[in-house]
């Protein structure tokens, strides 16, 4: 797994503690994480080397024109493609990157607890996780609500926060199938504490590693 944590905007005070999670994930259910910030990994030959690219925490623009197309060919090739948070505040010129993606971001309300609704109980990333799911994050707005392009995984209850506005379809995790790879995104995952004391956000984030890099499970 490659994960991929470059920022040209905002950025998250997470990305050494989610890291660290990503390889203690791999270090206990036997996959490589090589972590890094140089876009010049982005070549055939180089992602050639991994089943699944993880955007950690990206933000802005990342990728040159030439790194885009190695990452597009790595899709198409069967690649697996993990987004967390704030890569949907990443790329927003890049269409293709877009559709990968589902949905970017738009803007959120101050961090607080909301509740959580499971859509799919049988997929990987949500098999394990509680019903409803009461947790602490950033809830993003999306500029599009991803439903109908993408299969969604997880939607947040509005009614429990205060500063929603997507109204009473609120998706924050999905998945789909995309132009011969797959792609698996949540919206979930702000704080350090996601990835230091949240078993609950690691089982959600290793499934869908795990579904994103070739594993069971439909989307």
């Amino acid at each position: 797994m490659l994960a991929f944590s470059r920022t040209t905007g905002f950025r998250h005070d997470s990305i050494p503690v989610a890291i660290e999670l990503l390889q203690r994930l791999g270090a206990n259910h036997g996959f490589d994480v090589t972590a890094t910030e140089d876009p010049g990994v982005f070549t055939d030959g180089s992602l050639s080397q991994f089943k699944v690219v993880v955007f950690l925490l990206t933000t802005g623009t990342i990728l040159d024109a030439d790194q885009k197309a190695a990452f597009e060919r790595f899709i198409g090739h069967g690649g697996g493609f993990v987004g967390v948070h704030s890569a949907a505040d990443t790329e927003y010129s890049w269409p293709w990157y877009g559709q990968l993606l589902g949905a970017w971001f738009r803007t959120h309300p101050a961090v607080q607890e909301a509740t959580i609704k499971v859509e799919d109980a049988l997929h990987p990333s949500t098999a394990e996780l509680p019903n409803p799911w009461v947790r602490t994050d950033e809830w993003y707005d999306f500029r599009t609500n991803p439903r109908g392009s993408v299969h969604v995984l997880l939607t947040v209850d509005e009614t429990t926060y205060k500063g929603g506005g997507m109204g009473a379809d609120h998706p924050i995790a999905w998945c789909h199938e995309f132009d011969g790879g797959r792609s698996w995104y949540t919206a979930l995952g702000h704080s350090k504490e996601s990835y230091t004391s949240d078993d609950a956000f690691a089982t959600h984030l290793l499934g869908g590693i795990a579904w994103a890099s070739g594993g069971p499970g439909q989307c």
